[in-house]
């Protein structure tokens, strides 16, 4: 039993890493003008925005900053409306959360 869980574990690990691939070449795509992992450029870091959100919020926001910014208690947005497609929209927001409590 242990080493059939095991081999599951170690199987999952390519497909782990490479969603987290996928979500870095989306940042590199899309955020890295405005947003950075862990220090502020023009738009807050990943890290800022993985300790406040939930997943679907960090979705929501993204797919439709005009109508999600105060619901969120901004009083504006500049976020760019990006169209993404449904896995870019998951694998961003995994790889935006991969960087909760890092500083």
């Amino acid at each position: 039993m242990k080493k059939a869980f095991l081999f599951v574990l170690l199987l999952c690990i390519p497909l782990l890493a490479n969603h987290q691939t996928e979500g870095k070449k989306v940042f590199e795509t899309y955020c890295w003008g405005c947003h950075h992992q862990t220090a502020m450029a023009f738009g807050p870091p990943f890290s800022q925005i993985a300790a406040k959100r939930t997943k679907a919020e960090i979705e929501a926001y993204i797919a439709s900053p005009k109508s999600m910014y105060k619901a969120f208690g901004y009083k504006r947005t500049v976020m760019t409306q990006l169209n993404l497609t449904p896995k870019e929209l998951d694998t961003i927001s995994d790889y935006i959360l991969s960087y909760k409590g890092k500083k």
